[in-house]
């Protein structure tokens, strides 16, 4: 995981901008503690801090063409690169980066690769042959990235919102499978254009292959665990992680056999004292044979973190919060015993419909389209919590059920496997898949929301902190204080006032989503219940007559 800033389109002078960007740069070293590297020209300036992931003698960015005059900083991985460079062919290649593939495409096919790549990231190409740049995300915003313009019209780019508040006066989050190459104008471009959005496709063409995804699954995990530096699991004993946890731990002992080492898979878990995750992940860390790590958090520790995790996570959005609190925790943990990158189970909720919500879906039809929107909305969420939680301590997060080519295999699979019946329950057709793989008890484990699995009285407790904490009159008169995406409660104002102190500019306010949801609901599937109408509540608890615990 690394950081990146670049400046376009200038009007001040040289050395003014040079020091914008390093300021802007210096805010994101905690992203890429490692190294620190800067292009800088009268046209562009592009800055890096790096996490050395692979390569870690020629790796370091910005990374140049041979002749010098097309300079690349990228934020990511590309899991495929080896392949792209037979394809490629004859290149003078100056590093052993995966990243350095992103130079040699765009001298062969222009701006026209995209759709060969198979990673994820959010990269800045400068090519002073004729001042222009290239700009790009990957398919679902796995890697963040903010753009935006300030009052002289120049243009910045950053990894993170915090580099760019009190710069510029228009910010907004890149979107996700976009570009803008400037020769053709400033409006983001969509390049990722998959099939299965329109349910008629799926529907009709829909595979109902089980052992493909398995198969495919098992390959996203093994092109991610290509890695130079120590690296884990993260296992919450839900279902997902679990699923990651068993084929990488499978990956390690095939390796094993082959180099005739002893190498060992470690798996990490946090939670409250006696916290549901906490018990499951241990099953299944013994099960499969992990070197498990277990992590306590008490309530107290998780709310003196929360200024912390809203300064570095760039949101006060509820259920982010309330989640990526114990991640950040288990972060510092990981970080300090000299792990650098962990595969996590992020993504398969929003494929399969594994919230709890999606047992009242009315149809197939409302069934894909809500994972087809909240797809296109993780970016905002699990994406930039899975990120900007262990990247605040110089940790890389992978995820393999957002690999491109297990997305498009799950998002093609006939959205009536995938429903919710008295003899089918969530993400079934994943568990199908994987069965023999796990003790049953976790295989058939009910969905939990992270933020219920750390421990039920961790959301109890921020509702009556935050109650305590936020009066009825201000709570009230939040649209006066409020008047951009007012809060919808007590503990959403209490993040937003905290937020709104770390970022006091409107533009930073209105990077961040604000809709009402049940239990991570769009607000588009509130109308698949009439209950619904009147809660907003994030948690999977809030699900009355299908969370086994749900809120009394």
């Amino acid at each position: 995981m690394c950081g990146i800033v670049c400046s376009f389109l200038p009007v001040e002078n040289q050395s003014i901008i040079r020091t914008k960007v390093l300021e802007m740069a210096r805010r994101l070293r905690h992203r890429g503690p490692d190294s620190s590297g800067i292009y800088g020209s009268f046209s562009a300036h592009l800055a890096h801090e790096r996490l050395g992931i692979t390569d870690f003698e020629t790796g370091s960015q910005p990374l140049y063409s041979a002749d010098k005059s097309v300079i690349l900083i990228v934020n990511g991985e590309i899991y495929n690169y080896e392949q792209l460079r037979k394809e490629v062919g004859d290149y003078p290649y100056q590093s052993k980066s995966d990243s350095e593939i992103l130079i040699a495409l765009y001298l062969k096919y222009g701006i026209d690769f995209l759709d060969k790549l198979n990673g994820m990231y959010a990269f800045a190409i400068y090519d002073s042959r004729n001042d222009s740049f290239f700009i790009a995300r990957d398919h679902l915003g796995i890697i963040p990235l903010y753009h935006g313009y300030d009052s002289k019209g120049q243009y910045f780019l950053a990894s993170e919102l915090k580099s760019l508040e009190g710069f510029c006066d228009l910010i907004n989050q890149f979107p996700p499978g976009h570009y803008i190459h400037s020769l053709q104008g400033m409006d983001p471009i969509q390049y990722y254009k998959p099939g299965w959005e329109n349910f008629e496709s799926v529907e009709e063409k829909g595979t109902t292959d089980i052992n493909l995804i398995r198969q495919s699954l098992e390959k996203a995990v093994r092109q991610q665990m290509v890695l130079d530096v120590p690296f884990a699991v993260l296992l919450s004993g839900g279902l997902d992680s679990s699923i990651i946890a068993s084929i990488a731990k499978q990956e390690i002992n095939e390796r094993n056999l082959l180099t005739k080492k002893q190498s060992q898979l470690h798996s990490y878990a946090i939670g409250l004292a006696g916290a549901p995750d906490l018990l499951a992940a241990r099953k299944v860390a013994d099960y499969i044979g992990t070197t498990h790590h277990e992590v306590q958090f008490t309530l107290e520790e998780g709310i003196d973190a929360i200024r912390d995790v809203i300064y570095y996570l760039e949101t006060y959005d509820v259920t982010t919060v309330r989640a990526s609190t114990p991640m950040y925790l288990l972060a510092r943990v990981m970080k300090s015993m000299g792990i650098k990158a962990v595969l996590s189970g992020e993504g398969s909720d929003e494929l399969f419909g594994g919230y709890l919500y999606f047992h009242k879906a009315p149809s197939a039809r409302a069934f894909h389209e809500e994972t087809v929107r909240k797809l296109k909305k993780l970016h905002l969420y699990d994406c930039l919590r899975a990120n900007k939680s262990l990247a605040a301590w110089g940790i890389e997060g992978r995820v393999p059920f957002l690999d491109i080519d297990f997305v498009n295999t799950a998002m093609s699979i006939n959205p009536e496997l995938k429903l919710i019946d008295k003899d089918h329950m969530e993400k079934w057709i994943l568990r199908k898949a994987f069965e023999g793989s796990l003790p049953d008890e976790i295989l058939w484990r009910q969905k939990e929301q992270f933020s219920d699995g750390v421990g039920y009285s961790w959301i109890s407790t921020l509702k009556q902190y935050t109650e305590q904490e936020i009066n009825d009159h201000s709570s009230k008169n939040a649209a006066t204080r409020f008047p951009i995406h007012t809060p919808l409660s007590k503990e959403e104002f209490f993040y937003r006032r905290i937020f709104e102190e770390l970022f006091p500019s409107g533009a930073a306010v209105a990077t961040v989503p604000s809709v009402k949801s049940i239990a991570c609901s769009t607000p588009e599937a509130l109308a698949w219940d009439i209950a619904f109408q009147t809660m907003n509540d994030p948690s999977g608890r809030a699900i009355l007559q299908v969370h086994n615990e749900a809120f009394k």
